[in-house]
């Protein structure tokens, strides 16, 4: 078994569930939805784009995605990349920025992240970027178009994990994060 240290640098919530965009915070509750109130909230969701080849759209099924996490050294890769100053967590709609683990993105699935304060999380894999999160990039970064479509190319194998929560608990900025590789 493998285990990295990491921490959690902020935790986030979604203030408008009719956006993805989130708002840092001291901690989150996370019970087996993920965080209620939440716009990813819900132990079942519609099937989207995602899985096209496997299930008709509006198809209910198990929602691995409740959480979104983020690192601060993909973020600073991508931002680099990109040529921007900075890309904040609050713009891909992360719910929690990590530190302290290179290469985040490429957790495989069923990595454990075992927060300090309690909480489990369980890595379903990359959250691949799309052109939402690179409009709102744009947005802050001067308003150029072809950014958010660059984001989408450039952020891939850097742009987070999606999680689904193991055990109910809070994770709080701060955290130490062990991260239990399969």
């Amino acid at each position: 078994m493998r285990l990295i240290e990491a921490y959690a640098e902020a935790v986030l919530a979604t203030p408008d569930p009719e956006s993805f965009v989130t708002a840092r915070t001291d901690r989150i509750e996370v019970d087996l939805g993920g965080i209620p109130g939440d716009r990813h909230y819900g132990l079942m969701r519609p099937a989207d784009v995602r899985y096209k080849h496997l299930y008709p759209r509006g198809t209910m099924i198990a929602n691995r995605r409740q959480i979104s996490l983020v690192s601060v050294e993909d973020n600073a890769d991508v931002a680099g990349k990109l040529g921007v100053e900075a890309i904040m967590p609050e713009w891909l709609g992360a719910n929690v920025l990590i530190s302290g683990c290179p290469e985040f993105t490429l957790l495989p699935r069923g990595a454990r992240l075992l927060f300090e304060s309690g909480a489990s999380l369980i890595c379903e894999g990359e959250n691949e970027p799309c052109i939402g999160p690179g409009e709102v990039i744009a947005e802050h970064c001067g308003g150029d178009a072809k950014l958010a479509a660059r984001f989408v190319k450039t952020a891939q194998q850097r742009r987070g994990i999606v999680c689904s929560v193991e055990l109910p608990g809070t994770i709080a900025a701060g955290d130490k994060v062990r991260i239990v590789l399969p």
